[in-house]
């Protein structure tokens, strides 16, 4: 079970993935040691992923990801856009072509506090249908390092250049 001091860190790991051990605990008020300790716990765990900014929604209680797609009054799109930052449980917001007008995917801990969010984003002025697809089991992470690998290989077929 998490504790403050771990969601603490955690959020300051979110916040600033690149701090090192000795920043963190500066900045959180704890020993190095316990920093190190607790961040390889949170690893240990699977909460917080390899990538140390991504973390394990169902580790931290919020076992339902659904993707909403919304239909907006395109007048009021940058109102919505606004009002949908300002929820915690939206965790990115996209502007789409195709059926609706934005996407956002959204945490919840359980069904009933997914229809409190999918509410509160109905309540939004401009907004007018939504349409939520669960997600079921996550079988691909987000992931970027396939296309560092292409590019990667696209530089190496290219003609050779001095690197800095």
């Amino acid at each position: 079970m998490l504790d403050r001091t771990d969601i603490r860190l955690l959020r300051e790991l979110v916040h600033e993935p690149r701090s090192q051990v000795s920043q963190l605990s500066e900045t959180l008020g704890m020993a190095r040691n316990t920093a190190q300790a607790r961040m390889q716990r949170l690893f240990r765990s699977g909460i917080l992923r390899r990538s140390g900014r991504e973390l394990d929604l169902a580790r931290l209680e919020y076992d339902v990801v659904a993707f909403v797609t919304i239909e907006v009054t395109h007048r009021e799109l940058d109102g919505v856009i606004s009002a949908l930052r300002t929820l915690e449980q939206v965790l990115e917001v996209h502007e789409i072509s195709g059926r609706g007008d934005v996407w956002c995917r959204v945490a919840a801990k359980d069904t009933h506090h997914l229809q409190s969010a999918l509410r509160s984003v109905l309540r939004i002025k401009g907004v007018i249908r939504t349409e939520t697809v669960l997600a079921l089991h996550e079988h691909i992470p987000y992931r970027v390092e396939p296309l560092l690998d292409r590019l990667l290989a696209e530089k190496s077929q290219a003609k050779p250049s001095s690197e800095s």
